[in-house]
Order: C-alpha cells, then sequence, then structure tokens
C-alpha cells in the first residue's frame, strides 16, 4: 500500500469536514468481508461476526448483506447490546461473556420468549444455577454456551500463555460442569466457545523482525496442535453424555485458518478482520486491508520537521505498551515524540524526510490499535467509495448507546 498517495485521495476526501473525523473506506471493508468468507470455503464453517470490533448497525448488516451466506450469526459483547441487535431485526446471538446482573438476566428471558434466538456464556455452575433461576421463574428454557479456556500450558499450571478467561480448561472440568448443568431446570447447553488468544491476536510476519517471527509461528503451531485435541476430547465426551452443541464456536480473526482446519469446530468467529486496526497487521496465514481511519488536523507547526495535531490520545484498551497508541499511517513516516506520546487535546509528530508537505488545516491520519473501540470516540463514520465520502451513519456512541 503506498501510503502517502493514499494520504493525497483522502486528503482530497475529507475537505472541508470537521475534525477530527472518522471514516471507514468501503471498498476495503467489503474486500475484507470477501477474504475472510474465502478463508472458510474449503472448511465450509461458517463466521460469526464478533460485534464488539464493528460497533456499527449499518456495517455490522453490510457484513451479512455483502457476504451471504458464509456468515451466521453474531457474537455480542454484553446482553444489551444483544437485546438492542435484536431490536434492529438481527437474531442468532451469542453473548460471549458471562453475566448474573439481574437486568441481564431479565433482558435474557424477555427476548427468548419473545422468540430470539439468543444464548449467554458460561463457565461455572453459579452461572448456570442463575440462569436455570431465571429461566424457572418466567418459564422459559435459556440456552447456555460454556465458555472454555483455550490457553497453551505447556508446563501445567506454572505457565499461562493465553487470556485469562474461563477457570474451565481440561475436558474433565467442562464435562464435570456439564454434567452438574443436566441437573438444573429451564436452561440448556447448547454451545461451546473456545477463543484461542494466544494464537488468533500474536502477530507472527512483522517486518524485520525474522527471529521473532519464527518463533512466533513455532510458539503458534504448538498451541494449535494442543487445542485442536483437546477440543475433540471435550465435544466427544459432550457427545456421550448425550449433549451434541449446536455450535462450536473458535478463534479469531488472526486464527480463520487453523482454527477453520480444527474438525470439532462448527463456526469460526471474525472482527477486527473487517477494519484491519493496528494490531491486526502482520500475519502470515491470513492478511486484511486496512479500512477504518480517524483524521486530526495540523493545528501547530512548532519548528521545521515537526507538527502538532488537535486532539488524538484514543488509547487502546489492554496492555499498556507503545503498541496501543494509535497508529500514525498517513503521511507515512510519522513518528511521536516519546515524552508526548498521543495525548487528549495535542499529539506532536515528527515528520520523516520526503513527507508530503503539511499546513495548518491539514489532516493527519491514523488507525487505532483495536478495532471497534475508535468508534467510542466518534458519534458517526463517513462512508468513503471510490476515494469520495458518500454518506456516513451513527456509530452505537451516535445512537445515544454505551453497553460497556
Amino acid at each position: 500500500m503506498d501510503w502517502n498517495q493514499t494520504y493525497l485521495k483522502y486528503k482530497e476526501a475529507v475537505k472541508g469536514r470537521r475534525f477530527p473525523l472518522a471514516f471507514v473506506d468501503l471498498d476495503r471493508f467489503d474486500r475484507n468481508v470477501a477474504y475472510v468468507a474465502s478463508t472458510q470455503r474449503a472448511t465450509g464453517k461458517t463466521i460469526r461476526v464478533a460485534s464488539k470490533s464493528i460497533r456499527c448497525l449499518e456495517l455490522i448488516r453490510r457484513i451479512f448483506e455483502k457476504g451471504g451466506p458464509a456468515y451466521r450469526g453474531i457474537l455480542a459483547f454484553t446482553m444489551e447490546e444483544a437485546a438492542f441487535l435484536i431490536d434492529n431485526g438481527l437474531d442468532d446471538i451469542i453473548v460471549a461473556y458471562p453475566s448474573v446482573q439481574p437486568s441481564d438476566l431479565a433482558l435474557f428471558v424477555e427476548k427468548t420468549g419473545a422468540g430470539a434466538d439468543l444464548s449467554l456464556m458460561a463457565d461455572s455452575i453459579d452461572h448456570l444455577k442463575a440462569v436455570s433461576r431465571a429461566g424457572q421463574e418466567a418459564g422459559v428454557e435459556l440456552k447456555v454456551c460454556l465458555d472454555v479456556d483455550m490457553s497453551f500450558k505447556p508446563f501445567g499450571q506454572r505457565v499461562h500463555l493465553g487470556v485469562r478467561r474461563s477457570p474451565l480448561h481440561s475436558p474433565g472440568q467442562v464435562l464435570d460442569l456439564a454434567r452438574a448443568g443436566q441437573d438444573l431446570p429451564w436452561m440448556k447447553i447448547t454451545g461451546v466457545m473456545g477463543y484461542e488468544a494466544q494464537v488468533a491476536s500474536l502477530n507472527d510476519d512483522i517486518p524485520g523482525q525474522g527471529l521473532k517471527n519464527r518463533f512466533a509461528r513455532m510458539f503458534k503451531q504448538k498451541s494449535v496442535k494442543e487445542l485442536t485435541g483437546r477440543r475433540a476430547e471435550m465435544i466427544r465426551g459432550l457427545k456421550d453424555m448425550g449433549i451434541t452443541p449446536g455450535v462450536v464456536n473458535g478463534g479469531g480473526s488472526g486464527s480463520l485458518m487453523s482454527t477453520g482446519r480444527d474438525k470439532s469446530v462448527t463456526e469460526v468467529t471474525a472482527g477486527s478482520a473487517f477494519y484491519a486496526p493496528g494490531l491486526f497487521t502482520h500475519f502470515q496465514e491470513v492478511s486484511f486491508e486496512p479500512s477504518a481511519f480517524f483524521g486530526l488536523q495540523v493545528a501547530r507547526i512548532p519548528k521545521t520537521g515537526m507538527v502538532t495535531c488537535q486532539g488524538g490520545g484514543y488509547i487502546g484498551s489492554g496492555e499498556v505498551n507503545a503498541n496501543r497508541l494509535p497508529w500514525p499511517v498517513m503521511p507515512e513516516g510519522l513518528a511521536y515524540l516519546s515524552m508526548e506520546g498521543a495525548g487528549e487535546v495535542q499529539t506532536p509528530l515528527t515528520l520523516p524526510p520526503g513527507c508530503p508537505d503539511l499546513h495548518l488545516g491539514d489532516p493527519v491520519f491514523f488507525q487505532h490499535a483495536k478495532a471497534g473501540e475508535l468508534c467510542e470516540r466518534f458519534n458517526e463514520l463517513y462512508l468513503v467509495q471510490d476515494n469520495k465520502i458518500i454518506g456516513s451513519t451513527p456509530t452505537y456512541r451516535g445512537q445515544g448507546k454505551a453497553f460497556l
């Protein structure tokens, strides 16, 4: 991608608009939708859309419209969000994070009772009991998806390589919980989910880091081999107990290929793939096109070779490091000042040799480090097609919604 040539096209597209602004290049977005679908063409797996990585109703709908039957269902991040999506005509929703809040369980009952295909994640007997009580009180059978920790533990409990989610790691732990759940009324286990974050989120094709890339790929291969066998054992055990999960969900954008090859999995999940933010740039097996950007205006020129933009401190969640800062991508080669970084009200940047001229009022374009979090900072996204703004659409925030 020629960032500087792209910069000039986007600069013209947003001319006269108020900054800061955010936009999605629909041409790139649609190509990502088609590419993600192509990753499962040989496997026959469907793709569940992780809505937390989109956070824009129109663009979630666009994925299903453009992607066709390859896409089925949504992985939501809260019950309130799931209810919002259902109220706006979407269905087949799994809420990816457990909750025992009375208001969430009330929504669960309400939407299920009204006919929605909705399930809630669980990873403990207390989760299952809370769902069972809510269903029993309302006389509505509620669907549960068991959340399994797919992290890699090559040395037993001494080393945990992956995210801290579910306490369920071994097949025995999963089967024990499922067995206990069989005695609970008005609750049914219908799915199993396992997110292998240590595979899906680990870049392994970073330019200039050959040794690190080789180590990352070797680690991924070992982790995939281990978790594939473990997941297969869990699913066999559940079927032997008389529980046949209709959904076995796995993976994320960075592990679409390896998760798709897992015979135990019925569907894969993708979210960040569609915007392709900074942290989802360098993978060997998959490749996405950056499609979501935000622009700041140059408000000061403190000295030759430097500009200061207004605003910009849109930091990604997670561990604190430089990669969580927004990525200044256009013009190419811009760099932060180590003493300031991306600031709440101003962001100074140094210019590389050969940088296109930047004057007061000119835009600088960034990628957010993560995907959907960009939408928490903007009420609307401009929609760009053929390098022209063709309209705009509200984010969740623009519709007055903040689910977390």
